[in-house]
């Protein structure tokens, strides 16, 4: 059933029904479609367009097919196919579906209920609507992943691995510090979402096609009735704005990039190169040719669905960006990607503590690594700054030291005193001790650093910035 048929004699093209119809995938806004609907007759009756009875009536009808869809989200769409079969005029998105079973629930009374309001203005809302629930659900999700890093870095307080710049072994860090360089960035995501979330959350209900409502419609009270802060400010920007689906996939999009890379990396730990921890089946496959193989699936995955999450952002931002003022058919195209980024993000968010909570960590080998490199080099500059000699001067000193250690296939902590002092008088005895691994990471207490103490204080305000301990 079109909405806008009295001005057109043909019937539309079924190609043109194809490109036009978004019921087949805005059929996920049906519950909210149905809340807007809800308050908008609540909004009507006060304006004195329902009656009581007419308004119990619409509310009564709308209850029931809010529970039609909740018990079977994909109904508009079996309600369309089958329509198909016998009518041309099938409802074309999820507005006229709505408004066709209202129809049939309540007469030519549900023909009412559209009154003072525009698909502009409603699928502005409902979208919005939406949304703030999937919001609130990835910021669930992200808690959830975060919970799982803060139990990784409380069960590995103690284990040492190499840390990188460039992908070479840079300074030894603990793996607790590592998982809880995650928690910081989804820390940020979940600010993001947070933020766009409060700027997703004003109604446009009573916007009308763009120029604003004729009837007298108190949109404040019809804000609050739907749990929007306030009603928006400017009729044309509120149909025309979809900066909070933008904003939304560009958290969505960061967030995705933050996992890409934690999978990167949990990839790399996992090949038989570095071996630093194993997987569990359960998120790994095989090989259907070499027996040996122990993929790591889930991980990959995580890293390739962030194309397209972020794909989709760039999509809306470039359909957006020439479009005038007010609503543009364009605008339709704001879904499809906006439903499959977030679906996404929602798996990758939920993938990550199944893979973080049956994960095994080899700590004889991430030592073995930490120990491996020269990465205690910086230690050693560091401890001919404490002798007095300016950092410059000891940093070519150290390079002359690893070099000399290359050679002879030892590492810094393998050379005798009388090796280290060829190359500087001022070392003493007391090199050696300034080498271990614990001593590298005693040194860096400072807020924010690797250090047990300092990691142990990052570790307590997580699991307090979430409520309590740690999954």
């Amino acid at each position: 059933m079109a909405l806008w048929g009295g001005r057109f004699d043909k019937a539309a093209d079924p190609l043109f029904r194809e490109i036009n119809d978004s019921l087949p995938f805005d059929y996920r806004l049906a519950a909210q479609d149905i809340a807007g609907s809800v308050a908008w007759a609540g909004a009507i009756q006060r304006a004195g367009v329902l009656t009581a009875d007419e308004h119990r009536r619409l509310v009564s009808a709308l209850a029931d097919l809010a529970v039609l869809v909740e018990e079977n989200p994909r109904a508009p769409l079996e309600e369309q196919e089958k329509a198909a079969t016998e009518s041309p005029g099938t409802p074309e998105d999820i507005h006229s579906w709505v408004e066709a079973e209202l129809i049939r629930a309540v007469g030519d009374l549900g023909k009412k209920l559209h009154t003072g309001r525009s698909r502009n203005d409603q699928a502005a809302t409902g979208l919005r609507l939406w949304v703030r629930c999937e919001i609130d659900a990835r910021l669930a999700e992200v808690r959830a992943a975060q919970r799982s890093l803060v139990a990784l870095a409380e069960r590995e307080a103690a284990t040492i691995l190499p840390g990188y710049t460039h992908l070479q072994r840079a300074q030894p860090v603990l793996m607790a510090h590592w998982a809880l360089a995650y928690f910081e960035m989804l820390e940020r995501d979940a600010a993001r979402l947070a933020g766009a979330r409060r700027r997703a959350n004003l109604c446009p209900l009573g916007s009308a096609a763009l120029a604003g409502t004729t009837y007298p419609i108190d949109r404040a009270a019809l804000a609050r009735d739907l749990g929007f802060d306030a009603p928006t400010a400017n009729s044309l920007d509120a149909v025309a704005d979809r900066d909070f689906v933008v904003e939304t996939l560009a958290a969505a999009s960061l967030c995705a990039v933050h996992l890409s890379r934690l999978g990167e990396e949990l990839i790399l730990w996992s090949s038989g190169e570095f071996g630093f921890v194993e997987l569990d089946d359960s998120v790994t496959s095989g090989s259907s040719l070499m027996p040996q193989k122990k993929n790591p699936d889930a991980l990959e995955l995580l890293r390739g669905k962030c194309g397209r999450i972020a794909g989709a952002h760039a999509a809306l931002t470039v359909t957006l960006k020439g479009l005038p003022l007010a609503y543009n058919k364009d605008m339709q195209e704001d879904k499809e990607p906006l439903f499959d980024a977030m679906g996404s993000l929602s798996l990758c968010l939920r993938i990550v503590p199944r893979v973080l909570d049956g994960m095994k960590v080899d700590r004889g080998r991430c030592r073995e690594a930490a120990a491996g490199g020269h990465s205690n080099a910086t230690e050693l500059a560091d401890y001919l700054v404490g002798k007095g000699v300016p950092f410059r001067d000891a940093h070519e000193v150290v390079g002359r030291v690893v070099r000399h250690a290359l050679a002879a296939g030892r590492a810094l902590e393998a050379l005798t005193l009388d090796e280290f002092r060829k190359f500087d008088a001022r070392i003493g005895p007391d090199v050696l001790a300034a080498l271990t691994l614990e001593a590298g990471l005693t040194r860096r207490e400072v807020p924010g650093g690797t250090g047990p103490q300092a990691v142990a204080a990052a570790i307590a305000r997580a699991k307090r910035s979430l409520g309590g301990g740690a999954a």
